[in-house]
């Protein structure tokens, strides 16, 4: 929740009400009731699906789309550049990064990223082993590459854990933008857990497999109460399942380890989902917003960024 002092004489003296990122109402049965009762203490919602905006007004919320946050990462990656919202990207240095770890031409390089809490790592990456030890003998020269999350729990879990890992590994520490980056750019493909990163990696447009388990009393109740038949954000915008998805008793190691195969060999599944990436990143931009600020300032895309957009919304509020 982010407050605002009015601007100059109100009928009330309380402040600005502003709620970022608006509750998942599109994801689960009867999701539109909770913006009902948002509008009874929300002036405004800030939201960051395209979607969103439409459905939040039609419930009696003032609301404006401002892009997703991840979107902060390719404005990072492209200051100074002459670029579009409609063809950015993110580029990492693939050259840079196997020369940096000595990884032979036909090494086979795939991107893992196993969560952030540590709950969830400890579970995913239990089954990511054991896919793997499954994949070893079918992938020659595999690598994985392993993505850390900045959290010492995750961080020593996983240091922990590596001398039974069956394939060899390379570990990202987190916080490490660009080395994450050229990472994707030398992987091939990406099985992560479901959350942030499958968006990241569209905007790396590396192929991916999205997985997914959790305790069985929260499986249950994500099969009960959701209303969509997705998981990962990419698949969810675009209403297709172009992004495979091994989700709760789905979610072996037997299950990942053939869907990985199929991508991996199959460079039309890849080119599908780059194709489908670059329609996902489109979505991610309120591009008639930016339009609109770029004819009052003097600030040119892609310096806009979510996080300005959010801003100028709030002061253009507490001005009016």
């Amino acid at each position: 929740m982010i407050f605002a002092a009015r601007y100059g004489w109100q009928e009330s003296n309380a402040p600005l009400h502003f709620h970022y990122v608006a509750p998942s109402f599109w994801a689960w049965k009867g999701g539109e009731a909770r913006l009902k009762s948002l509008a009874n203490f929300v002036d405004h919602i800030l939201c960051i699906l395209p979607n969103e905006e439409a459905v939040c007004k039609l419930n009696g919320l003032d609301a404006t789309f401002v892009g997703h946050p991840v979107l902060e990462d390719i404005v990072e990656f492209n200051l100074g550049k002459q670029a579009s919202p409609h063809d950015l990207k993110i580029e990492g240095n693939s050259e840079d990064f196997r020369r940096k770890y000595a990884l032979s031409p036909g090494a086979a390089v795939i991107s893992l990223l196993p969560g952030s809490r540590l709950q969830e790592v400890i579970r995913m990456l239990s089954i990511f082993s054991h896919a793997f030890d499954q994949l070893k003998d079918s992938i020659p020269e595999l690598i994985t590459v392993i993505h850390v999350a900045s959290n010492q729990h995750v961080e020593n879990y996983i240091d922990g854990v590596m001398h039974k890992w069956p394939v060899p590994a390379i570990l990202i520490p987190g916080g490490h933008q660009h080395l994450k980056y050229d990472a994707f750019s030398a992987s091939t493909i990406a099985l992560c857990t479901s959350g942030t990163v499958a968006m990241e990696l569209q905007l790396a447009r590396l192929p991916c497999v999205v997985a997914y388990r959790a305790h069985i009393l929260t499986e249950w109740y994500i099969q009960y109460k959701a209303k969509i038949p997705y998981i990962s954000l990419p698949n969810i915008l675009t209403d297709s399942a172009i992004i495979p998805e091994a989700l709760f008793q789905a979610c072996t190691p037997t299950n990942l380890a053939s869907l990985l195969m199929k991508l991996m060999h199959n460079k039309r599944l890849q080119e599908e989902q780059i194709v489908a990436a670059e329609n996902v990143t489109k979505l991610l931009f309120p591009s008639e917003r930016i339009i609109n600020l770029e004819e009052q300032v003097e600030w040119k895309f892609p310096n806009f960024t979510p996080s300005m957009i959010a801003s100028s919304t709030i002061l253009s509020h507490v001005k009016s």
